[in-house]
């Protein structure tokens, strides 16, 4: 609240016994906004992550523009990044800890697809900031770097405005000028006019998938009263 920001911030999310990768959304008066939950956990992370669901993927009308989220490998995702821009997602945000080479080019790649500004913050790590008892396939040195980050903020016209930083722990700062989209969008909107919708469709479904439904004892009373009939327990499970 006292800097009167938008934060986007990745956090550990648990919901009964299922932790998911989760980027929370506040208002500058710190407010919630929202959340976003991964909807793919990213190879060995299926072993410990639950999956999202389409019912946390937003976009927010901000004074800023609007911001969304898409976390890690879940960018690798053609027709997740084809939903975010149908959302008209102008600030797009994009956590990782994938600090190769690869990452910064699809960086570059989905601000130019998406016309749209990237923010990608990636994760710099020496040996120091992990316990004494860790193993390190680095090296054992404190100022071994584990992580070397990558952290970047791109243009819609595929630019680096920041970044990317690999050299140290840092914070991105870069001025933006929204009209930069309405420039990029003249000639490619792959959402619009450079679709191809009598060939290509993509149907995306928002709503809620919980495992187990229960209809409250009372709603079911009220609705034999009513002469409707009754609706049952609804449990089911995903694998």
């Amino acid at each position: 609240m006292e800097n009167r920001i938008y934060l986007v911030i990745g956090v550990v999310e648990r919901e009964g016994g299922t932790l998911y990768c989760t980027v929370l959304f506040f208002a500058p008066d710190g407010s919630f906004l929202g959340k976003h939950r991964k909807v793919m956990p990213t190879a060995s992370e299926r072993l410990v992550w639950g999956f999202g669901d389409g019912s946390t993927m937003p976009v927010f009308d901000t004074p800023l523009g609007k911001v969304g989220a898409v976390i890690c490998w879940e960018n690798y995702l053609p027709l997740m990044r084809a939903a975010m821009y149908s959302k008209g997602i102008e600030i797009y945000c994009a956590p990782t800890a994938d600090a190769r080479d690869s990452w910064v080019a699809s960086m570059r790649h989905i601000a130019v697809e998406g016309r749209c500004f990237v923010l990608s913050c990636n994760q710099f790590n020496r040996r120091q900031d992990f316990p004494a008892d860790y193993s390190s396939a680095f090296g054992e040195t404190p100022d071994q770097v584990v992580t070397r980050g990558g952290s970047c903020i791109v243009d819609p016209f595929g630019n680096f405005l920041a970044g990317p930083n690999m050299e140290n722990e840092a914070i991105l700062i870069a001025e933006i000028d929204r009209a930069q989209i309405v420039r990029g969008k003249y000639d490619l909107d792959v959402v619009g006019h450079y679709a191809r919708p009598d060939i290509f469709q993509l149907h995306v479904d928002e709503r809620p998938k919980q495992p187990v439904t229960i209809q409250p004892a009372e709603s079911t009373k009220k609705e034999e009263q009513q002469g409707q009939p009754a609706r049952r327990l609804a449990a089911g499970s995903i694998e």
